[in-house]
């Protein structure tokens, strides 16, 4: 039988760890609407949620207040990386969608190192030999696809990981920073225009739909917008992401 103290201790935790669980579910929500609204319709909110609780149930088990950083940093990225793991496991994204997503970027390219200027849309359409609404279902599909994490990438695979841990080195954190480094003079390399969509959609967290409306055009647009800046952005950082 344990002695009294020690029964003591774990129920303390137990209730520690339940009331963390309870006052931190909505964020389990929150981040999986948002990550909804950059998803196809193949996924499932439910699913998300699900994922997400037990990546709070993880954090809520290994958090550890002398790292120094607080549970709600801590727990939101274990709560995001869960959900990232289910992603993955579903595997939604076609191959296909890469590879018309390469085709269409690697035509961006060749024209931008003709003209010395972003590549106009009816420029790769023509190059192609695309109809506008294929060129259009390929920035559509390729804004939902998870070409690579902006938040929580590896440089040298483009794979969302884990939250470093203890066994990360210097090596790492350096790849980490020139990756980081890499990826924000590639976003302060866009127009203006893109660069804003950026900003709306990843730090301020509005969802496309939202995005239109601040910019005064579709959802649709925004998602073509943002479409072609994935494929840039991706094409720039080919040597970190390969």
């Amino acid at each position: 039988m344990k002695p009294r103290a020690a029964l003591y201790s774990e129920i303390q935790a137990q209730n520690s760890e339940n009331d963390l669980l309870v006052q931190h579910a909505p964020l389990v929500k929150r981040i999986a609407h948002h990550m909804l609204a950059r998803l196809p319709d193949s996924v499932q909110l439910e699913d998300l949620i699900q994922s997400g609780m037990i990546g709070l149930l993880e954090a809520a088990r290994q958090f550890d207040s002398s790292q120094g950083a607080s549970f709600t940093t801590y727990a939101g990225i274990r709560i995001r990386g869960a959900m990232l793991d289910e992603i993955r496991r579903l595997d939604w994204t076609p191959r296909s969608v890469h590879r018309r997503g390469r085709e269409v970027a690697q035509a961006a390219r060749e024209i931008e190192n003709r003209t010395g200027r972003d590549a106009r849309d009816s420029e790769i359409m023509e190059a192609l030999g695309m109809t506008a609404d294929d060129y259009y279902q390929v920035l559509h599909d390729v804004s939902t696809a998870r070409l690579f994490s902006l938040d929580e990438a590896s440089p040298s695979t483009g794979e969302a990981r884990e939250p470093e841990s203890d066994d990360d080195g210097p090596a790492r954190r350096l790849e980490d920073a020139g990756f980081r480094q890499a990826l924000a003079e590639a976003i302060a390399g866009l127009p203006e225009r893109e660069q804003l969509v950026m900003s709306l959609y990843y730090e301020q967290e509005l969802n496309l739909r939202e995005i239109g409306e601040v910019l005064g055009v579709t959802e649709s647009r925004i998602s073509q917008i943002h479409g072609r800046i994935m494929l840039k952005l991706k094409d720039r950082l080919a040597d970190w992401t390969g």
